[in-house]
C-alpha cells in the first residue's frame, strides 16, 4: 500500500476509510426511513443551532423581564426553568418550540408519530444538560433525541 494513501485515510478519518473499503453509510435518516431532502428529512445542524439560539433568547427575555426583575444573574437561572416549561409545553403539544417553528423544524417520534409526555420531558431535561445534544450519531441525531427515540425533521 502506498504511504500517501495511508496518510490520506488517516487525515480523512475513520468514515472515509470505511467508505473506501466499501461501507455504505447512506444519507442522514436513511436508517429511520426518512427522505434524503425536503419535508420530513432530518434537520441540519445549522437550523437546529439557530432554533435553540432563538428559544434561549426568548427564555432569557421572559426570565429577565418577568421573573428576575432586572437581576441578570438570576435571569440565567430562571431561563433554565422557562426553557424547560417552554420546551415541554410546545414540543409536547405542537411538536415545535417557537425557534423550531420559525426555522421550519419539528420533533417527532422515530415512528413518525407525536412524542409522548414522558419522552418530551426526558428530551427537554437532557437538552438542559448541554452535552447530550452535542454527541451525534450518523443520522445527525443528538444523544437526547436517541434516548427519547425522537428525531428533528424539516417541515
Amino acid at each position: 500500500m502506498d504511504n500517501r494513501q495511508v496518510i490520506g485515510s488517516w487525515l480523512s478519518g475513520p468514515r472515509a476509510a470505511a467508505e473506501e473499503m466499501g461501507a455504505d453509510f447512506g444519507y442522514r435518516g436513511k436508517r429511520l426511513g426518512l427522505p434524503e431532502q425536503g419535508p420530513g428529512s432530518v434537520a441540519r445542524p445549522g437550523r437546529r443551532f439557530g432554533a435553540i439560539f432563538v428559544d434561549w433568547a426568548l427564555c432569557m427575555v421572559i426570565a429577565y423581564g418577568l421573573l428576575a426583575r432586572g437581576d441578570q444573574q438570576a435571569a440565567g437561572n430562571w431561563a433554565l426553568g422557562v426553557f424547560l416549561v417552554l420546551s415541554v409545553l410546545t414540543v409536547g403539544t405542537i411538536g415545535s418550540t417557537p425557534g423550531k417553528r420559525l426555522l421550519g423544524l419539528r420533533v417527532i417520534a422515530e415512528n413518525g408519530e407525536r412524542l409522548g409526555t414522558g419522552r418530551v420531558v426526558l428530551r427537554s431535561v437532557l437538552v438542559l444538560l448541554v452535552i447530550p445534544p452535542l454527541v451525534w450519531d450518523r443520522d445527525g441525531r443528538g444523544l437526547h433525541d436517541r434516548l427519547a427515540r425522537a428525531v428533528q425533521v424539516r417541515l
